[in-house]
């Protein structure tokens, strides 16, 4: 490996991977945040819910995590389009990657709440709470100390199925790195750098998790 022609390479390179990071974070940001409100309301529809509610959404959630995520982009990208619901290759990858981290995150949701007693949630009540005061002011709080270590990992999956847009055209990062590497047949180089960019996503979500942890962690 000639390091010195690869840094030229690179740096003539610099545009097309900068633009790929920035579609892989847009992509990865935003499938996160709209997966993670999504979940919010599936482990709350898993654990308060009626029966009626609870099976369909304990149905959605087993569907969906029971389905490749390839798959899920694939139907959002060409099944929709047949039923009306033409959406681009960017939307239909948040969308699917979206739809994904809400069935993670709902369960990941549904077992914090699950583990905090119910004496605490009775006892709002005899108060005068309504639910939702009690959820964000008694069951919230609990909820998250538990949520966010899981949550990290499922943003950090995320971020890794971001790659498997580039099949419906996103020039997210691996797609210009493949590019990149039909131009100028550095395969092991350039695969090399895009697994280290890849590491440097992940493991600034992982010093981010950490940081909220040791804020959100209780004094003993």
């Amino acid at each position: 490996m000639d390091i010195v022609h690869f840094a030229d390479v690179l740096w003539l390179a610099r545009w097309p991977i900068l633009k790929g990071i920035g579609v892989t974070l847009s992509i990865s940001l935003l499938a996160i945040c709209c997966g993670t409100l999504l979940g919010v309301g599936v482990g709350l529809a898993l654990t308060y819910a009626r029966a009626p509610l609870r099976w369909i959404v304990r149905g959605y959630t087993d569907f969906i995590r029971g389905t490749p995520v390839l798959v899920l982009v694939l139907a959002s990208y060409y099944v929709l389009g047949t039923i009306g619901l033409d959406l681009g290759p960017f939307q239909a990858g948040i969308l699917a990657l979206a739809v994904f981290c809400s069935s993670h995150v709902g369960e990941i949701v549904r077992g914090a709440l699950q583990s905090i007693p119910k004496g605490q949630t009775e006892a709002a009540k005899a108060i005068g709470l309504t639910f939702p005061q009690t959820f964000a002011y008694v069951l919230a709080p609990q909820a998250l100390r538990q949520v966010l270590p899981a949550w990290v990992n499922t943003s950090a999956e995320m971020v890794k199925a971001s790659t498997l847009l580039s099949i419906i055209g996103v020039a997210e990062l691996l797609l210009r790195t493949q590019e990149l590497i039909s131009r100028t047949f550095m395969s092991l180089e350039f695969y090399f750098f895009a697994g280290f960019l890849y590491f440097v996503i992940n493991y600034a979500i992982e010093r981010f998790g950490r940081y909220v942890e040791r804020k959100m962690a209780v004094p003993s």
